[in-house]
């Protein structure tokens, strides 16, 4: 059975979605290990109630990266876990190339947009500020420039005219939770072909 480890910033809502499908056999993967960033994380709590491992490894000084020895650290977790593939659910730190090197094509993360419009933060808001008529979300794999890794799937939220950043949000949430059991399933499978920046599926 495939394994994942998990790297997570927040709530951990997406975290949730993928441990829920693995306890129901939704998903035939196994959660090896969770790692996060923020000593009270909510998906350390969260992981602790499905008896999953985990860990918060302080980042270092750096706002939106991993000092390079703390990331070698969290490579280093991740082998000795024997993790398969590295999935972010709300890691809110950029990854550098050696760590992507590490783990090549074995990095997936999504994003609350479609992209490549709209990458970086809250870019549901940013949908909603521009004008645009739709939003969604973008699973893909991790390369060193961010959000700009070979696409895997997408899923689109039309935006309604009484929106808030708030409403869609939440729709947008629960197209991610959908999104990435799914994509995940279908890479548990053997079903995903990477070439170049063009995402196959079987």
């Amino acid at each position: 059975m495939k394994r994942l480890g998990i790297l997570g910033s927040g709530k951990g809502s997406n975290f949730v979605a993928i441990a829920e499908a693995v306890r129901r056999k939704a998903l035939p993967v196994e959660i090896v290990l969770v790692l996060s960033d923020v000593e009270n994380a909510g998906i350390l709590a969260l992981a602790a109630k499905f008896g999953i491992p985990h860990r918060y490894v302080a980042p270092g000084k750096f706002r939106t990266k991993l000092e390079p020895d703390v990331e070698m650290e969290y490579a280093r977790l991740l082998q000795e876990a024997g993790v398969d593939l590295v999935v972010l659910a709300g890691f809110m730190r950029v990854l550098k190339p050696l760590f992507l090197s590490l783990f090549e094509n074995r990095v997936m993360n999504i994003h609350p947009s479609l992209l490549p419009s709209f990458p970086g933060l809250e870019a549901w808001k940013q949908a909603l500020d521009y004008g645009a008529k739709c939003a969604g979300c973008t699973v893909h794999f991790v390369t060193p420039e961010t959000d700009a890794g070979p696409i895997i799937q997408q899923a689109v939220v039309p935006i309604r005219v009484d929106d808030t950043a708030e409403t869609l949000h939440v729709r947008i949430q629960k197209e991610e939770h959908r999104l990435y059991v799914e994509t995940l399933r279908l890479w548990s499978e053997g079903r995903l072909r990477v070439e170049g920046r063009r995402v196959s599926i079987l």
